[in-house]
């Protein structure tokens, strides 16, 4: 056997040891994280209460779920109309300005760049009496387009840094052949660009749909119409109970009904949501 054979057979052990290793590593990261969703689940399903009756499994729990309060269907829509709201006004104004912030020099570019930025570095529960006193003056207080005004603010820091870095990212020179064959800014941005971006788009996308699906201290304090609650806050509300008593049973329902919409949104988005991040959009 020759020392070259010997070299690449150690090489490719070093290789197999190595994929082993992080397969067995992902394996077990994957198990630990959805393991406290698979028991909500479970629970959500199975004992007395689930069942109406006795041992096994049944529905009783989420049909509790949907009857409480309001309904979940009310608390469902407004944390979707939250949600959507928020998506589409994060998306609209980061993307508007990380093009401009990316591709145009004007004086105190750089100083509303970091400006944005500085907003993560104010811990927000310790503005949101402020903000309250704000929305109140502006008549969108207890208003689920004044929380999703809230959200965005809080949103825009990283979804302006990621697109930022992902228009910056693209060449100058697609910019200059759109222009040379005549198409103007708003063209340029639509038609050549943001195909471009796609991913650092979804990936803000994403991000802001979770953060605000899951957000429950903003909605909390700037919502007290129990008809406008967010699901979060609903079921919080229910792990209160009445007289110190806990429905667990609705609860871990609860918490199944909104872990999987961002789990669908996650595994449809995650092959953009990777790439987002790959190709340069948390680049300099």
């Amino acid at each position: 056997m020759t020392a070259t054979s010997t070299a690449a057979r150690r090489t490719r052990l070093r290789i197999v040891i190595a994929d082993t290793g992080a397969l067995v590593t992902g394996t077990a990261l994957a198990i630990l994280f959805l393991l406290p969703l698979a028991w909500a689940g479970y629970s959500s399903l199975r004992g007395p209460d689930a069942t109406g009756e006795g041992a096994g499994f049944g529905t009783e729990n989420y049909r509790r779920l949907f009857s409480y309060g309001e309904g979940l269907l009310v608390y469902a829509t407004n944390s979707i109309l939250v949600s959507l709201l928020t998506v589409v006004g994060t998306v609209l104004i980061s993307v508007l300005a990380g093009y401009a912030i990316a591709r145009f020099r004007f004086p105190g570019r750089n100083l509303l760049f970091l400006g944005t930025l500085a907003i993560m570095m104010v811990p927000y529960p310790t503005i949101l009496i402020p903000l309250y006193v704000l929305l109140s003056r502006a008549g969108l207080q207890n208003s689920l387009i004044g929380l999703s005004l809230v959200l965005i603010m809080f949103q825009l820091p990283f979804a302006l840094f990621m697109m930022r870095n992902a228009f910056e990212a693209v060449p100058r020179e697609f910019d200059e052949a759109a222009l040379v064959d005549g198409a103007g800014i708003p063209r340029t941005l639509w038609s050549v660009l943001l195909p471009a971006v796609t991913p650092g788009v979804i990936t803000v996308a994403l991000f802001a749909f979770l953060n605000s699906w899951n957000e429950f201290i903003a909605p909390l304090m700037l919502v007290t119409d129990g008809s406008r609650y967010t699901l979060p806050v609903a079921l919080a509300a229910m792990r209160s109970g009445n007289f110190g008593s806990i429905d667990f049973g609705a609860l871990q329902s609860g918490v199944v009904v909104s872990a999987v919409p961002c789990m669908l949104l996650f595994v449809l988005l995650q092959r953009h949501y990777v790439r987002g991040f790959a190709s340069g959009a948390l680049k300099g």
